[in-house]
């Protein structure tokens, strides 16, 4: 009789059985790439102890043993830059979801080439006697900072099952109680998330000029975006704040973005990505002012964050009163690429008491005039925005990041859809 072997750490189990099924599924791209979920098959090879006994804590195992997606002819992706995690359904002397994750391994993967996913590991401590099945079931793909979601569409069958005999170990359910806590515990944490959101509108508050006054805080506002990209539209919302520093009579300008926008999906060369903005002027003044930042002084290897940098330019008020100053049209040039991006919807960071100079951005209803590049503003789309991702779907590199959800999965046994 062959007996179950001792695993190290008190892991215990017999020798591993390997099973392997198909299933029908769904995958939604990120929200930055535009395109629609896409159906394809998943095919896993899953990897379980055939016998083990109460108290023992199994390793299982989740291999794909089909690429599920080719790499359209977009770009390439750097090795190590792919990572798969999901979950298998353990049923039948007890249930539980199984984590599992594998490493961020993966070779270039070129346009075209076949998608490499890394195989994936779990764990599973058994709390009663009978027969286990477990089940694949939904996963997600990261390339870098987006998530591709895949789950399946139909009955999906058990693709093993662990045989548990009793043992030392108690077949107590701790771990339905577990979930319930857990659940429980994620709305507790929603309502400190938004009131953090909602301390953060009140305290940013929009400066106004007056007294001896030099420097001018404005609020942080949630910018929805609707961006014309290289490979077609897409929708992204970004919190901008937009500070001032009086200059004589008029305002030097900082527009900032909030946080890193995502690691960069590529190597990409020094000086090859520029951001600007034309800054909205409202209120007593209409217009637009040019603000820009700098190119990236050094290369940006794959893996490394990626913020957009602070953007600077010089407001002259064209009117006398108060004037507003709101973030505008986005222009991101990168890799000989160029992404136009619109706000859905306006909202004011900083308001300045104003004093009319010569050659200011407007004067009420007067005709524009030039403030360091600035130009009348255009109507604003009015498409919707979802995915509060700092602009994750812009990144900075029109020609790379903007690229990648659509660039990563498309299903071989669905169209190949690449705008």
């Amino acid at each position: 009789m062959a007996a179950g072997v001792a695993l190290v750490l008190g892991v215990a189990a017999a020798p591993a059985q390997a099973a392997e099924v198909a299933y029908a599924t769904r995958c939604v791209p990120p929200a930055a790439a535009g395109l629609p979920p896409v159906d394809g098959t998943t095919r896993v090879e899953v990897t379980a102890p055939a016998t083990a006994k109460v108290g023992d804590e199994v390793e299982v195992g989740w291999k794909f043993v089909q690429a599920a997606s080719k790499n359209p002819d977009l770009i390439d992706l750097p090795a190590n830059s792919v990572q798969p995690s999901g979950t298998l359904k353990a049923a039948g002397a007890q249930t539980a979801d199984v984590a599992m994750q594998g490493p961020r391994e993966n070779p270039a993967i070129p346009k075209g080439g076949d998608m490499v996913l890394s195989d994936m590991k779990g764990t599973l401590k058994l709390t009663a006697p009978g027969e286990v099945t477990l089940t694949p079931d939904a996963y997600d793909i990261n390339v870098m900072s987006t998530d591709t979601k895949c789950a399946p569409t139909g009955a999906v069958q058990p693709a093993a099952t662990i045989n548990v005999t009793a043992g030392d170990g108690t077949s107590t359910p701790t771990e339905s109680p577990d979930p319930t806590d857990s659940a429980s515990a994620t709305p507790t944490a929603t309502p400190s998330a938004s009131a953090t959101e909602s301390q953060g509108t009140d305290t940013g508050g929009s400066g106004s000029g007056g007294g001896g006054q030099t420097d001018f805080t404005g609020k942080e506002v949630k910018v929805p975006y609707a961006c014309k990209t290289p490979i077609g539209d897409k929708d992204a919302t970004s919190p901008v704040q937009i500070n001032a520093k009086k200059n004589g009579g008029g305002y030097d300008l900082t527009v900032q973005f909030k946080g890193s926008v995502m690691d960069s999906p590529a190597d990409i060369p020094k000086d090859s990505v520029k951001p600007s903005m034309e800054v909205a002027v409202g209120g007593a003044d209409q217009g637009t002012v040019h603000v820009e930042g700098p190119t990236n002084a050094e290369d940006i290897k794959s893996g490394d964050p990626m913020e957009i940098p602070d953007l600077t330019g010089t407001y002259k008020p064209g009117a006398t009163g108060e004037s507003t100053l709101s973030p505008g049209v986005l222009t991101i040039n990168a890799l000989g690429t160029t992404t136009t991006c619109t706000p859905t919807t306006s909202e004011v960071s900083l308001t300045l008491d104003t004093t009319q100079q010569a050659s200011g951005a407007a004067g009420g209803s007067a005709a524009s005039g030039s403030a360091g590049g600035s130009s009348t503003s255009g109507g604003l789309a009015e498409t919707g925005a979802e995915d509060d991702g700092a602009l994750k779907a812009l990144a900075l590199v029109a020609g790379t990041a903007v690229l990648l959800g659509g660039a990563v999965f498309t299903f071989l046994p669905g169209r190949r859809r690449l705008r």
